[in-house]
């Protein structure tokens, strides 16, 4: 079943993602820096982080906060969510990056144009620009971001309420060492947007392949070796608590029972006990 709430909740949450992150990026390397620095990059990772896991925090009991199509497909594969509701999802994030990135464009146009609005720009130097090295980067990124989704979110054994501050964490770790080597995407939705403002394309597939398959890899393996042992066990629990308080529920009507039974014996004594007095 499909749920247009949930896609909304996909779409604005994305929007903050794409909004304030590059907006890190704009005002940390051309406002207020030249160039990337360790400020610069600390900044960026904070931007990318708090985004997020706030955005989990708002919108994960309605739409589970994916916010990234890499964290959808994994999602749709296991059958965490629908097919039909799946694309809903990726198709409303998309629209929110858009969104968030032409928003970018309307308040900083200028020096927001000086780096193509936070588009991811490939392999960076420090990988040789290498094609293979910036997928491998990405992938990797990308599981370990998947991974501690399906930990931290997905499994019925996570501590309550630590998902935000997990993948939050977890955000701002993979920008603080990812930033310099590929851009630290992560997301197809990430780069797509800002890349529909700036018009910059160069090796945008790989910001698609890479963090998707990044992301199955991850979905499949936390799926179908730590999130599904786990279930059958909460299940069990379940089913032996129902068991227990039923097997309560029985020992208390046959308690009821038996007292209904012995009132019209007494009755019947004190009856008889008052034809003698008499």
């Amino acid at each position: 079943m499909v749920n247009p709430r949930n896609w909304f909740a996909e779409a604005i949450a994305t929007y903050a993602l794409v909004f304030f992150g590059p907006l890190a990026i704009i005002l940390s390397v051309v406002a207020f820096g030249d160039g990337l620095s360790i400020e610069s990059i600390i900044m960026i990772s904070l931007a990318h982080g708090a985004a997020i896991g706030l955005m989990v925090y708002a919108f994960g009991h309605i739409s589970g906060a994916h916010i990234n199509p890499a964290v959808t497909i994994p999602m749709m594969i296991t059958k965490k969510i629908s097919v039909a509701d799946g694309i809903g999802y990726i198709i409303f994030q998309l629209i929110g990056a858009v969104v968030a990135a032409f928003s970018l464009k309307a308040i900083l146009p200028e020096i927001g144009a000086k780096v193509n609005f936070g588009t991811q720009g490939g392999p960076s130097e420090l990988l040789n620009n290498s094609v293979m090295a910036g997928i491998t980067v990405e992938i990797i990124l990308t599981f370990f971001l998947v991974t501690v989704i399906f930990l931290t979110a997905v499994h019925k054994k996570a501590p309550a309420g630590i998902h935000g501050i997990s993948i939050g964490g977890m955000v701002f770790l993979l920008h603080l060492v990812g930033v310099p080597l590929t851009g630290a995407s992560m997301n197809p939705a990430r780069t797509f947007g800002p890349a529909v403002v700036s018009g910059f394309w160069e090796l945008h597939w790989l910001y698609w392949v890479a963090p998707i398959i990044g992301g199955i890899i991850a979905g499949v393996i936390m799926n179908y070796i730590f999130v599904n042992n786990a279930e059958p066990e909460t299940k069990r629990r379940s089913r032996a608590s129902s068991i227990g308080k039923s097997q309560e529920l029985e020992k208390y009507e046959k308690q009821y029972l038996a007292k209904l039974e012995k009132k019209p014996v007494e009755q019947e004594r004190k009856k008889v006990s008052r034809s003698r007095t008499g």
